[in-house]
């Protein structure tokens, strides 16, 4: 369009065109010309601004993005450090629980890995205070009287939800 603008004047200012009807023609098509490459530089300018605008905003999000997978990968690590202490007092209570197990008579342990299926992963509770640490719930007169008379290796279990009772001298019985 510029060319063809640049074209136009010379031909005008060159003077070959002498027809007053060509000349104003020609006039008319310079202008014309000049109004749309006008039209267009301002779209084109209305373009770069917004192309302007939209990788001011790439780089905003980028940056954002960063800092979440930053945080993200700070969180992982803090995750993997976790994991790796449970798997550690994991292994570690798994040991201890073999030496014990291996001290306990077969048909209690059998019992007891019965009821903590059964209880949620806890089979054996605390008596304490005249109440039960499994369940929360305190004993009757009756049930504390049968408890103090039990001999001491006697498996006691709550009548409320079934646990084996585990009686310390805390338990005032």
């Amino acid at each position: 369009m510029r060319q063809r603008a640049t074209r136009d004047q010379q031909r005008l200012d060159s003077g070959a065109v002498t027809s007053p009807k060509d000349l104003e023609n020609l006039q008319r098509e310079i202008a014309s010309l000049a109004k749309r490459q006008g039209d267009l530089e301002d779209v084109v300018l209305e373009v770069m601004e917004r192309r302007e605008s939209a990788q001011e905003r790439v780089a905003e999000l980028t940056e954002r993005v960063s800092s979440v997978q930053a945080r993200i990968d700070d969180a992982t690590a803090r995750r993997d450090a976790a994991f790796e202490v449970i798997d550690a007092e994991v292994a570690t209570v798994t040991k201890e629980r073999e030496v014990i197990a291996g001290s306990i008579p077969a048909d209690l342990l059998k019992l007891y890995d019965k009821l903590r299926g059964q209880q949620g992963g806890v089979g054996a509770a605390k008596l304490y205070a005249r109440s039960c640490q499994g369940c929360r719930q305190e004993l009757a007169i009756t049930e504390l009287n049968e408890i103090r008379t039990a001999a001491p290796d006697t498996v006691i279990r709550c009548e409320n939800c079934r646990r084996i009772l585990v009686r310390t001298s805390e338990s005032g019985l």
